[in-house]
């Protein structure tokens, strides 16, 4: 029997523009953006007339195990067919589910009847269930199935082969990302990557796609020196195809520009904007030249041209406005970042009356507006309040946006970084035994999502320690001001801010702990430190060379086991500075 073909770009969920616009990054999930290509039968192709009385005899009637295989056989290549009619019918997706499993199975027994190798009709089939998986919530299902589909492919046999395996790595990643697994996201992207370069070429423009694909991911999880890397190849395939000034090189710009803005080269990011927003112009889409100079507004203000900035945010406003309406999101967000400003140039009524439109249109959004918008808006606004000591208003909201998240697939890492800056608020009003609790949670979610190496967790474990020795955990803090220690000392060196405070705080819980060794085997590191190579101009430096000397002067006289007072256990250094750093590390959603 002749079958038919046809390439099909599989979209598993909602498929919306990557955020490039927002001045602080956020630990969304990645959704598929590029297609991933599949051979599936013609989905315009009708289904035989005999194949229809079979299928018919098939759900009505009770036929031998034999001839109820002979039939299955048959039935076999119009089985996706059969769910993808199902699912676009609106059947609902059980139906569909069940189809897809009865043709992966078959496509397995058949091989192994034969004893051949699995073809790539078993491949096709289990992308499918994977997906259906997927739209269904039930990620960790599709896992599994993802993981045996990527090991049938050989790539040796052509190209169908590389284009198989290329696509599931990639819908496996996917999958990965909406689990919060992010180290496991971006190896299954690398794999594909590697697979599309050795069939396509390196210079291929689905090459170039896929590259951005893959920077993206690695911004969300702020490795940016790759991202960095990724985005510098995007830009020269796209130049090498595509004309100048295309809407492809304007997309890398922006990409490129959130990296540059975050490693702190806002010169840069800047160009690279001003060049994206003259493509867009060039290609009269309005709403995204709006976007830009939201972005560009954001850069002025990191550079402190407050009136560039505005300027920059009330053209975008005014674009939104006439193109989406008063009440949209995109004017929403506007609003935040005109707060943000005001508040920085100290004029706080105007910063209040923003934060009050913006959260008048988040009460009540417009349809189309996504969970996720209102939540990050929600957050950004909850920052100035912390900023205005106001944090019981701070909490409020934040907790709205951890109810609006706490039920979507792949927001690990965002309710962590919530539950992370709630957990601050706590501490600050004196409430630790909740700021504990934020922070423990937060540290699990980081756990699994595999941020558990990043500078944003040692800061976490950090406060969280804190938390513990207000209430009188000193073992448990120690654990953490540790492993803290260790990670921060990897990730951002030990002359640090963040890692001496660190070390700060360690010394002063081994002192409480009478372990007055290593206190002073600490401080005298911290103190070598600053004469050698951060100065001792710092305030910090006399108060931590009369601790030392304290500590030197009481274990000469055979010290008491006693533990100290906790009252001035804590490093005032990280008292004071808390709140600036772990803004600096991602609690700013």
């Amino acid at each position: 029997m002749h079958r038919h073909f046809t390439f099909l770009s599989l979209r598993y969920y909602p498929d919306p523009q990557p955020d490039l616009n927002n001045n602080h990054l956020h630990p969304e999930p990645r959704l598929p953006k590029s297609p991933h290509l599949l051979l599936l039968p013609d989905p315009n192709l009708p289904l035989p007339a005999p194949l229809k009385n079979l299928h018919r005899i098939l759900q009505t009637r009770t036929l031998s195990s034999r001839t109820l295989r002979w039939i299955t056989r048959i039935l076999d290549p119009f089985l996706l067919k059969l769910a993808r009619d199902t699912i676009a019918s609106g059947e609902g997706p059980i139906k569909a589910l069940d189809y897809a499993i009865r043709a992966s199975n078959s496509f397995e027994r058949v091989a192994i009847e034969k004893g051949e190798e699995p073809s790539l009709d078993l491949v096709m089939s289990l992308h499918v269930l994977g997906a259906i998986y997927c739209s269904l919530g039930r990620f960790e299902e599709a896992v599994p199935v993802l993981e045996r589909a990527i090991k049938v492919p050989d790539f040796s046999k052509g190209m169908d082969h590389a284009l198989a395996g290329f696509s599931g790595y990639m819908q496996l990643g996917d999958t990965y990302s909406m689990l919060g697994q992010v180290d496991k996201s971006i190896e299954c992207y690398e794999k594909g990557l590697q697979i599309q370069i050795e069939s396509l070429g390196e210079n291929d423009p689905r090459v170039g796609e896929t590259c951005r694909y893959l920077a993206e991911a690695h911004v969300q999880a702020m490795n940016f020196d790759k991202a960095e890397d990724l985005c510098k190849k995007t830009l020269e395939i796209h130049r090498a195809h595509s004309e100048p000034a295309s809407i492809e090189e304007a997309a890398d710009r922006r990409l490129m520009a959130l990296v540059c803005e975050a490693k702190g080269d806002y010169e840069s990011a800047l160009e690279h904007l001003v060049l994206a927003s003259m493509a867009m112009i060039a290609s009269e889409q309005d709403n995204e030249v709006a976007a830009i100079d939201v972005s560009i507004g954001n850069i002025y203000m990191s550079l402190c041209r407050f009136d560039e900035a505005v300027f920059s945010y009330q053209k975008a406003l005014t674009v939104f406005k006439s193109s989406k309406g008063d009440n949209h999101p995109s004017v929403a967000s506007v609003f935040v970042r005109l707060a943000d400003l005001y508040h920085r140039t100290g004029k706080l009524r105007e910063s209040k009356s923003y934060c009050e439109n913006a959260l008048r249109i988040y009460a009540k959004p417009v349809p189309g507006t996504t969970t996720e918008e209102i939540a990050g808006g929600l957050t950004e606004i909850s920052a100035i309040f912390e900023s205005v000591d106001e944090p019981e208003e701070a909490l409020k909201l934040l907790l709205k946006a951890m109810k609006l998240l706490e039920d979507k697939p792949g927001q690990q890492s965002t309710i962590a970084g919530i539950e992370a800056r709630m957990g601050v608020m706590f501490y600050m009003v004196g409430r630790y035994e909740e700021a504990r609790n934020s922070f423990e949670s937060a540290v699990t979610k980081l756990r699994t999502s595999g941020d558990r190496k990043s500078a944003f967790f040692g800061v976490v474990l950090n406060q969280m320690g804190l938390a513990c020795v207000q209430l009188f955990k000193i073992d448990e803090a120690c654990e953490l001001f540790e492993e803290a220690r260790a990670i921060l000392e990897q990730e951002c060196g030990p002359c640090h801010q963040d890692t001496i405070g660190v070390y700060s705080n360690l010394a002063a819980t081994y002192d409480a702990m009478g372990r007055v060794g290593d206190a002073i085997e600490i401080l005298e590191f911290v103190l070598k430190l600053r004469e050698e190579k951060l100065g001792i101009a710092n305030p910090d430096f006399e108060d931590e060379k009369s601790r030392l000397a304290e500590l030197l002067k009481e274990a000469g006289k055979a010290r008491n086991k006693k533990a100290k007072s906790l009252e001035n256990l804590i490093d005032p250094n990280s008292r004071r500075t808390k709140k600036e750093s772990t803004k600096k590390w991602g609690f700013r959603i």
